[in-house]
């Protein structure tokens, strides 16, 4: 325990605090059991790391990695309960996924330590739902994207821009003070400024990385997959790539990789969840989780850098980022007269010579164009959508 407290300190040393995700302020910090579950690589870590620096109190608090060696002999609870009876108070789990039983043991520290808070994190696939215990009425849960347009810019620049809701983004009251030309930046982002590491050198080799370890340990963790089945994850996502933005015929992809249709809609199930794919449905039922899928894309635009050949659609990049930013505060679906839909506006996304016709018969519809600096009446900038969050 000690060797674990004494890493604990050498990372929150570490630890920047000059520069805070979009998520942390809307935590509840003091709900005695929390969950922030993300896809590899967002920042769920560093997220947990600055808050304890900002905010607790060193003497009753510890970080720990559920994947440590340590607890491949000691049991998550056991720990937990030696914390706890030294006046442990705040227990931060890193990577909860990675440990077996993490829901029976996180129900029990709920239930036997009523003093004490416990806050995790695991892969975006992780379901409290579904875990051998049930959490759902329990844990606050909260996920966390990847970094917005706004937040490479806050990061990358030191700067202290806000984010607008969509009524301010439609209305074009996007202001960007100290940045006369947002286009560069823009492109830059696009190719590699969704993950937090985006400085790294090899950016896109540890962004593969990401992937292979998604695909090789996290989803058939989650899933109880066999190397065999996985090996078909692999695949799929390389069918993805090739063809993104696309709808799906669940048949013959079955028949490419050689599985039920219904195994297919698992995986791309797996593959969402992750953060891979994102798959835009329409409005059946009105409800989103309902509709059917009319198109799948990468889960953003980096990744179609990543693992895309040769050079990228510039169609595919515009609606992947739509997509990518809006999602996270709207229920976007697909639109049967243009690209999106997102409450009462409708949205058709192209370049800079992208006329009205399409939608001209609309009410509250609107041209997103690209490699434009500024909107005007029903025109907007793509880049302004990265306000969102």
């Amino acid at each position: 325990m000690e060797r674990l407290y004494e890493q604990f300190r050498r990372l929150i040393e570490r630890t920047d605090t000059t520069f805070v995700r979009y998520l942390h302020d809307q935590v509840i910090w003091n709900n005695r059991l929390t969950a922030i579950v993300g896809a590899r690589g967002v920042g769920k870590t560093t997220l947990l790391l600055q808050h304890i620096k900002l905010y607790n109190d060193l003497q009753d608090t510890i970080y720990i990695n559920a994947d440590d060696i340590y607890f491949s002999e000691n049991k998550l609870f056991d720990f937990a309960s030696t914390f706890y009876k030294n006046g442990g108070k705040h227990l931060y789990i890193d990577e909860v996924h990675k440990y077996s039983s993490w829901s029976k043991e996180l129900k029990m520290m709920y239930d036997y330590f009523p003093d004490m808070q416990v806050i995790f994190t695991g892969s975006s696939i992780l379901d409290i739902y579904r875990g051998s215990d049930d959490l759902s009425r329990r844990a606050l849960t909260y996920h966390l994207e990847g970094m917005s347009f706004r937040e490479y810019l806050n990061i990358s620049l030191g700067l202290q821009l806000s984010a607008y809701s969509l009524e301010d983004i439609v209305a074009n009251k996007v202001q960007i003070p100290g940045i006369e030309h947002p286009l560069p930046l823009f492109k830059d982002y696009l190719e590699r400024g969704y993950y937090p590491f985006y400085k790294e050198p090899d950016y896109f080799e540890r962004l593969r990385n990401v992937i292979g370890l998604t695909l090789e340990t996290d989803i058939p963790t989650f899933a109880n997959m066999n190397i065999s089945t996985a090996r078909k994850l692999k695949q799929l996502l390389f069918i993805i790539s090739q063809s993104a933005p696309f709808k799906p015929n669940l048949t013959k992809i079955g028949e490419m990789l050689d599985v039920h249709r219904n195994q297919v809609t698992d995986f791309l199930f797996y593959l969402e969840k992750a953060g891979i794919i994102a798959q835009l449905r329409n409005a059946t039922k009105g409800i989103r989780l309902l509709g059917k899928i009319e198109k799948i894309y990468l889960g953003n635009t980096n990744l179609i850098y990543a693992i895309g050949e040769g050079n990228p659609n510039i169609g595919n990049i515009r609606e992947t980022i739509f997509f990518n930013q809006m999602k996270v505060r709207n229920n976007i679906l697909a639109s049967d007269k243009s690209d999106f839909s997102i409450a009462d506006y409708t949205f058709e996304v192209g370049g800079k010579n992208k006329t009205k016709k399409q939608i001209s018969d609309i009410q509250n519809a609107y041209v997103v164009k690209d490699d434009i600096e500024f909107g005007y009446m029903g025109t907007i900038p793509l880049w302004a959508f990265g306000f969102n969050y």
